[in-house]
């Protein structure tokens, strides 16, 4: 019943843009309960109004073959075993449409259940909103610090400027922090910066 519901959501999703997510929730419970300020950041625009160079530097840092693959990134994940296995792990394996399905349904909670039911999902998600709405979705949501989401929250955070107007440089620092975005901060992030600008020439960006 709860994964019917969930896929349903995602069917909805394709047109409605989504008010809140589970790490969304997640983090304001988290907040209550230690007695901590939140103050949420999140406000929705299209993709149009997200800076391409954003979008790519996302894509370049987290996903790479976004546009190859259907939701699973089976190259990668055997990358990234063989480096679990040599202790030289460099970088997830999750795709955008895995971390979009954790985003909104999940939270941050590790477990085998978990994993289980989010690659149940990632199939639909792909069925249903197609890369460009999961691209649109994930840039939306993402946490990109202490209670900021989304793409444009975080450009007028950290930079004082809309999504849409951000260049290659900030856009590289941006989804330099995506991986641990409550401990990084994009002035921080010199040397990965230049490695996402590295992968997004190579990608003809």
């Amino acid at each position: 019943m709860l994964w019917l519901g969930a896929a349903l959501t995602l069917v909805v999703l394709r047109w409605v843009d989504p008010p809140t997510t589970m790490v969304h929730v997640e983090r304001r419970v988290q907040a209550w309960i230690h007695g901590t300020p939140y103050d949420a950041r999140y406000h929705f625009v299209p993709l149009s109004r997200i800076s391409p160079d954003l979008q790519h530097a996302v894509i370049a840092a987290e996903d790479g073959r976004f546009y190859q693959h259907h939701g699973f990134d089976w190259k990668q994940i055997q990358i990234a075993a063989k480096e679990d296995r040599e202790g030289m792990r460099t970088r997830g394996a999750s795709t955008l449409t895995q971390q979009l399905v954790k985003n909104l349904f999940f939270g941050t909670e590790r477990s085998v259940l978990r994993k289980i039911a989010e690659a149940s999902l990632v199939p639909v998600a792909e069925l249903v909103l197609g890369k460009k709405r999961i691209l649109e979705l994930y840039l939306n949501v993402v946490e990109w610090g202490p209670g900021v989401y989304g793409a444009e929250a975080a450009c007028r955070y950290y930079y004082h400027l809309p999504a849409q107007r951000v260049g290659r440089q900030e856009a590289a620092r941006l989804a330099a922090i995506l991986p641990a975005p409550r401990r990084r901060r994009p002035a921080r992030m010199n040397n990965y910066s230049e490695i996402i600008l590295g992968r997004m020439q190579q990608m003809g960006w």
